[in-house]
């Protein structure tokens, strides 16, 4: 188990935020996964391994994940990175207010046009913004993931953020900020109604 103080958290680690942590842990940032007993076991026997449609792959090993199913483990990161389904947004606010210190950077990385604001208004002490994952991930098998569509991870521009850029872009998985997500929202609500 990796034992360097994880700085990001990926709440709701499933494909989507599966694949983001695979990647940014495959690049050396001390991270924590909170997610669902099923995958996770998957994952503590086996890593993540990722894939994309450009042809690029890589692993996180067993040792380097940090897979936890408490809220808790949210508490000692700067960065939280929510991957929930849209559905499951009041009930992942409602863990991490407990356990979210003052500051915590909380990002939406999910499907929808209000999660941030249902995140916000549980989330006072945070600063919560906006953030969409354009392309799909799907597993081709147990503990590995794919990137099936092409697109970049996306986020509503805040200074908070500037800490966490140098990351994604070493995972390759370069976050582009943008004062106005709507548009970015509004096409992949399209995309997946289609």
């Amino acid at each position: 188990m990796n034992t360097a103080k994880p700085s990001i958290c990926i709440f709701g680690a499933g494909h989507i935020g599966g694949y983001v942590g695979a990647r940014l842990a495959a690049s050396g940032t001390p991270l924590v996964m909170v997610g669902r007993e099923r995958l996770l076991k998957e994952w503590r026997e086996q890593g993540l391994s990722y894939s994309d449609y450009l042809g690029h792959s890589g692993q996180a090993s067993a040792d380097t994940l940090s897979l936890n199913t408490e809220p808790a483990a949210a508490a000692a990161c700067g960065l939280v990175l929510v991957c929930v389904k849209s559905g499951g947004t009041e009930a992942a606010a409602a863990q991490l207010a407990p356990v979210l210190p003052p500051g915590t950077v909380v990002l939406s990385l999910q499907n929808g046009m209000h999660n941030a604001a249902v995140l916000a208004r549980h989330l006072p002490q945070a600063t919560v913004l906006a953030g969409m994952v354009p392309f799909n991930v799907v597993a081709l098998q147990p503990g590995r993931l794919h990137q099936a569509t092409e697109g970049g991870l996306q986020a509503q521009a805040h200074p908070a953020l500037a800490a966490w850029l140098p990351a994604f872009a070493q995972a390759g998985l370069p976050l582009a900020t943008s004062a106005d997500l709507k548009p970015v929202q509004w096409g992949k609500l399209l995309l997946n109604l289609n």
